[in-house]
């Protein structure tokens, strides 16, 4: 049995490698400025992982076929942590460093897109999730959005954001369903949610973020490549779950200004 078990290990361990090395199922292309850092760290972290993954598995193989139990031999059984203590102790070495190295090389990647500051010249745009769909509000000529009046939302009017109309500073300003940015400027989400967890979540763009009702999160980044992209919930939201998705498309500046104006023609 031993022997067998460890064909069959190194078989089902060669398949795995052999698939995840070929790429089959992997990321969309690139799209955003942040991207390529992105991957080369998810890459690092796979090869890590990888590399402790074969070991692991080869080794139990290894294991199996020498000590494995014969037929009709039967042996005591040990009280972990008897036995290779010095395996043990290998392994937690070994799985330590390697989150740790992990942590150092990755915190560059992270720190860029979490904790530096949008540029000065971003475009703002609020994003406002509830079951079970996105709005996006842009503010209008004069650059600022108005007070959000809890009072005032009502979906029965389209009014997604609470927005007083006698208001100066909100009556320019251009709510819609789908999201568009111009290519190669840096963009400013300031995500906000209504009534529970959600996600906004763009593959392509490498950018994820969990929505909490109470709390505006910004998260900012630059598309680098004309295009639409789906926008996901990937929170649990409730039974509507599956159909939370929205665009985001990327624009030339000339087709973005004349997106804007065509948008606030509808309001």
């Amino acid at each position: 049995m031993g022997k067998a078990f460890a064909l069959v290990l190194t078989i089902i361990t060669a398949i795995t490698v052999a698939v995840l090395v070929s790429r089959h199922w992997w990321f969309p292309e690139v799209a955003s400025a942040h991207g390529a850092a992105m991957d080369h760290q998810f890459t690092e972290t796979f090869i890590g992982a990888a590399i402790g993954f074969i070991l692991a598995q080869l080794g139990l193989a290894a294991f199996a076929w020498k000590y494995g139990e014969r037929k009709g031999e039967t042996r005591p059984i040990r009280i972990f942590p008897g036995g290779a203590k010095w395996l043990i102790v290998l392994a937690l070495v070994y799985v330590g460093s390697e989150i740790i190295l992990l942590e150092f090389v990755g915190q560059k990647v992270w720190a860029a897109m979490y904790f530096t500051p949008p540029a000065a010249d971003s475009l703002e745009v609020q994003v406002l999730a509830g079951q079970f769909a996105f709005y996006f509000r842009y503010p209008g000529p004069d650059g600022k959005f108005g007070p959000i009046h809890a009072d005032k939302i009502n979906e029965a009017s389209a009014n997604f954001f609470g927005i007083d109309p006698a208001d100066p500073e909100s009556k320019d300003d251009i709510v819609t369903a789908e999201l568009a940015v111009p290519v190669n400027k840096p963009v400013n989400l300031l995500l906000n949610s209504k009534d529970m967890d959600h996600g906004f979540y763009v593959p392509d763009l490498r950018i994820q973020q969990d929505m909490l009702p109470g709390m505006e999160i910004p998260l900012h980044f630059t598309p680098t490549k004309v295009g639409k992209y789906d926008i996901a919930c990937n929170q649990l939201c409730g039974l509507g779950h599956y159909n939370m998705r929205a665009v985001l498309e990327v624009l030339s500046e000339q087709d973005y200004q004349k997106w804007l104006v065509q948008q606030a023609s509808f309001q």
